[in-house]
Order: C-alpha cells, then sequence, then structure tokens
C-alpha cells in the first residue's frame, strides 16, 4: 500500500483489489443517503412517542439535512489533509455512534442533537468517497465503477420509505436508526483492512473564513427551503434568510477567487464539461425527487394506500434503477457519457410524462410500470453525468471537485423540492376555485350538488341536515380532484425540465484520463 504521506504524491496501487474497496466505500455511501429518507416514515410515530406535533418533529429531518450542508465544504480539505482513507474511517464511525445514540434517545431534543452528530458523519462520507473511487480505479472502468456507486444515491432514497415502513410499522422505530450500527462497525473493519491508503497532499492552513462564510450560507438555504412551505415564502424570517445566506455566499465566492489558500477551488467551473453536466444533474435531481416525493403522497393522500403498501408499490422502480445503472457504467466506458445521458434524460421526459394522468382510478399496477420506465432513464444517465463532470477535472482538484458536485446536489435537491411544493400549493388552490365555481348556483354543474342531496335524502339523511352534508362532500371531492391535478401539472413541469436537460446533455464531454481537459484531446 501507499504510505499516507505529506511527501507521497503518486496514487494508490491500481489493480484487481479495486472491487473490494469499491464495494467497502459503498458501504457508507447507502447508509449516509439511506438515512436521509428512512427517518420521514417514522414523524407519525415520532410525534406520539414524545408527544410533540408534526412541524416540531419535522426538525428531526430538517437537522440532518442542514448539518450535511455545513460539513461538506470541509471534506475536501479534510481529505488532503489527512489521507482520504482516514477521512472515511472516521466519519464512518462517527455516523455509526451517531445512529446508535439517536436509537437511544429519550426526547425529541435528544434526538435532534444526535442525529446532528449522525450528519457531521454522514455528510462526510459522500464526496470523501466519490474521491477515493477516482483516485483508486482505473480511468478506463471508472464508469463502471461509478455505477456500482451510484446504486447509494439513487436506489438508497427509493427503498428508504419502504425499509422504514416496515421496521416501523411491524417491529421498532428505533431500529431505523440501530440497523445502522453492525452495518457501520462492519464497514469500519472493511475499510481498515481492504481500503488502499492514499497519498496526503501538502495544503495550507483551513480556511476558516470560508468555511465559517460557506456554512453560515448553505444553512441559511437550506433552512430557508426547508421551512419556508410552514413560515410562509413571503414571511420577513425566510426574507432574511435568503438575504443573509446570499450575502454570505456571495462573500464566500469573492474570498475564494482571491484567497490564497482557499477552502474550495472554485476554479474547476473552468471546465466546461463539469459546468454542463452539473446544470444537467441539477434537473435530473428535480425530476427524480418529483417522482420519489409526490406520488408516494399521492398514494397515501389520495389513494389511501399505507406506508408499506406505498414502499413497495415504489419497489420495483428502485430494482430496476439498481439494474441500469452498472449497465449505464459499462456503457461509459465504452462509448463514453453522451449517448448514455441523452437517450437516458429522453426516458426520463416521457416517462414523467406519462406520470400527468394519474388519477384515483388510476390502477397500482400502472404507476408502478411508469414509475418503472422512468427509472430505466435515471439509471442511464445519473452516474454517467456525474462520472463525466469528474473525468474533465485534473486530479489534484477531485477532492474539491467532489466536494462541490455534492453540495450541488444538497442544494438541488431541497431547492427542487421547495419550489415544486409551492407550485403544487399555487396550482391546488386554483384548480380548486375552477371546480368550486363550476358547481355554483347558476352553474350547469349545480345538478350535481341536487343529485347529491336527493342520494342523501333516500338514505334517511333529514332534510335539515343533507344541505350542510352535501356541500361537506362536495367540498371533499373538490380538494380532492384539484390536489390530483396539481400534481399532474408538477409531473407536466418536470417532463418539460427533462426534455431540455437532454439538449443540454449533447453538450456533455468525456475524458479518457486524469487531466485530459488540459492536456489532450476528449474521447467525444
Amino acid at each position: 500500500m501507499v504510505s499516507e504521506t505529506h511527501a507521497a504524491s503518486r496514487e494508490p496501487a491500481r489493480g484487481p483489489a479495486w472491487g473490494l474497496s469499491l464495494f467497502v466505500v459503498v458501504i457508507g455511501a447507502f447508509m449516509a443517503i439511506l438515512d436521509s429518507s428512512i427517518v420521514n416514515i417514522a414523524i407519525p410515530t415520532i410525534e406520539n412517542v414524545f408527544g410533540v406535533d408534526t412541524q416540531t418533529a419535522q426538525w428531526v429531518v430538517t437537522i440532518y439535512i442542514l448539518a450535511l450542508g455545513v460539513v461538506v465544504p470541509a471534506s475536501a480539505w479534510l481529505g488532503e489533509r489527512f489521507g482520504l482513507k482516514r477521512v472515511y474511517i472516521a466519519s464512518l464511525a462517527v455516523f455509526t455512534a451517531g445512529s446508535a445514540l439517536c436509537g437511544a434517545a429519550w426526547s425529541l431534543g435528544s434526538l435532534t442533537a444526535f442525529r446532528v452528530i449522525q450528519a457531521l458523519g454522514g455528510g462526510l462520507i459522500m464526496p470523501t468517497t466519490m474521491s477515493m473511487v477516482y483516485r483508486m480505479v482505473p480511468r478506463d472502468r471508472i464508469g463502471t465503477a461509478m455505477g456500482f456507486w451510484g446504486l447509494a444515491l439513487i436506489v438508497a432514497p427509493a427503498i428508504g420509505p419502504t425499509l422504514g415502513g416496515y421496521l416501523v410499522e411491524y417491529v421498532d422505530w428505533r431500529l431505523i436508526f440501530y440497523v445502522n450500527v453492525p452495518i457501520g462497525v462492519i464497514g469500519v473493519l472493511l475499510a481498515l483492512t481492504s481500503v488502499p491508503d492514499f497519498p496526503r497532499h501538502p495544503v495550507g492552513p483551513l480556511d476558516w473564513p470560508g468555511l465559517l462564510t460557506a456554512a453560515g450560507g448553505l444553512f441559511g438555504v437550506l433552512l430557508a427551503l426547508s421551512e419556508g412551505q410552514t413560515w410562509g415564502w413571503g414571511s420577513e424570517a425566510i426574507v432574511l434568510l435568503f438575504i443573509a445566506s446570499g450575502t454570505l455566499l456571495a462573500l464566500f465566492v469573492v474570498m475564494q477567487l482571491t484567497g490564497e489558500h482557499p477552502l474550495l477551488d472554485l476554479r474547476v467551473f473552468r471546465y466546461g464539461s463539469y459546468t454542463v453536466a452539473n446544470l444537467v444533474s441539477v434537473i435530473v435531481s428535480v425530476a427524480m425527487y418529483a417522482g420519489i416525493f409526490y406520488v408516494p403522497v399521492f398514494l397515501q393522500t389520495v389513494a389511501g394506500y399505507g406506508a408499506m403498501q406505498t414502499g413497495l408499490i415504489m419497489m420495483p422502480a428502485a430494482l430496476v434503477t439498481a439494474l441500469f445503472m452498472p449497465i449505464a457504467g459499462r456503457l461509459y466506458d465504452r462509448v463514453g457519457a453522451r449517448g448514455p445521458v441523452f437517450v437516458g434524460m429522453v426516458i426520463l421526459a416521457v416517462g414523467t410524462y406519462f406520470l400527468r394522468n394519474l388519477n384515483v382510478d388510476t390502477p397500482t399496477q400502472v404507476v408502478t410500470e411508469w414509475l418503472m420506465f422512468r427509472s430505466v432513464g435515471m439509471g442511464l444517465a445519473m452516474m454517467p453525468l456525474t462520472t463525466a463532470a469528474m473525468s474533465a477535472i485534473p486530479t489534484t482538484r477531485i477532492g474539491a471537485a467532489s466536494s462541490i458536485n455534492n453540495i450541488i446536489q444538497r442544494v438541488a435537491s431541497s431547492f427542487g423540492l421547495a419550489v415544486l411544493t409551492s407550485l403544487l400549493t399555487t396550482q391546488v388552490q386554483m384548480h380548486a376555485a375552477n371546480l368550486a365555481a363550476a358547481v355554483a348556483p347558476g352553474t350547469p354543474g349545480e345538478g350535481v350538488m341536487a343529485a347529491l342531496g336527493r342520494y342523501l335524502g333516500h338514505a334517511g339523511v333529514p332534510a335539515a341536515a343533507s344541505g350542510a352534508l352535501t356541500r361537506t362532500v362536495l367540498q371533499g371531492l373538490v380538494e380532492r380532484q384539484a390536489f390530483v391535478m396539481g400534481i399532474d401539472d408538477l409531473f407536466v413541469l418536470t417532463a418539460a425540465l427533462a426534455a431540455v436537460a437532454a439538449l443540454l446533455a449533447l453538450g456533455v464531454r468525456t475524458y479518457r484520463t486524469a487531466g485530459a481537459a488540459r492536456t489532450g484531446p476528449p474521447l467525444e
């Protein structure tokens, strides 16, 4: 193995052993992403156990997202300063310890505090493992390797609700945290013995002003996006958060471009393929989470399915993604990123457009088939995009590029859900008003109310009560239909975004060797 010394400048030895090392780092990546989604399903149970309302309990999820955003900017410096292997082992150990503490929490306050500890480890895992993959896998096999690494990024959020629903409904909600402990311990032991050492490079002192402005800016943005719907997008608190975080992030950019020892090397955006690929990835993230988040909402609130049933309906799509991501990796190694990404984005756009037909009468088998079709597109596009972006970056800047990539993904998913949720609220209100107007007195829909009143009369409901009951029933029908129509509108929008991303994908380029963006011609 290569000794982790500051003098070392070569990369770890590459050979057949990288397959086992890849498996070990995927364990950590999978756990970190899984815990971002598995807890959502347990929020109602946490409310009951600790006697709090939904808004208060939701902080168990929100604080994890906020802590991730704060710690990720430091990952590149930590990897260069202490070595990627050491940082990975330490972050996995902290994540595992945080999971054990979460499982033993005795109050919502203690659970929230322990989630911060869990996130401090989890936030470092994803950028660190991405850097490790790029430094230990031969460039002609990087597509295949990233295809397997990407299973954590795509599959974990998809199976989280299923696994969480099973544990909460049939076992104990605390197991959603305790399940990480034995896996984490095994992961640490395997990392100690099976992951190569990585060279450390001379770095300057930690850029504390950069870290504080980046952490503060990202914390403010993520908090505003997480709470905007609850607090009100035009509320003073949200407006001030956006202004303050925008100012901090602008100051961070200036300091990074002018400072002697920047925390993140923003010059990676000079590489056009990296920039374009990240832009397309943002759209993919929005489209992906639109399906992962809003389809379960529809199935549970409109169709009336339980958490476990909803998870089972979503599961085949996750399996399809798991199947196609390694295939996409092999395609990347053979033909580059442009073809798989373009085809994947077209499939994602068409599959998302299918979802505009969701209604209360849609058979679950049809919903599953639409989701599976979308998953083919996500499986083909997601990892070739990330791999192509990183292939343009010289090895010495991989750490910074992977940190920035993870920050973009984190903000994009939060921003996408916040914007889509706001649009959903607007569309639901508009459709509800239109539907209500259609059954108002003096309109053709007035007959619907009359018919419903006659039905209630035949059922033995007194005339005095039938009018109020008719209005209540009709209002419920209007609200449900307006919600369905609003979700359908969102899928039309995200399908259009995916179609635009397919065109942008034609500008993605693939580089075969490290630093090829500077020293050699591209593959395509």
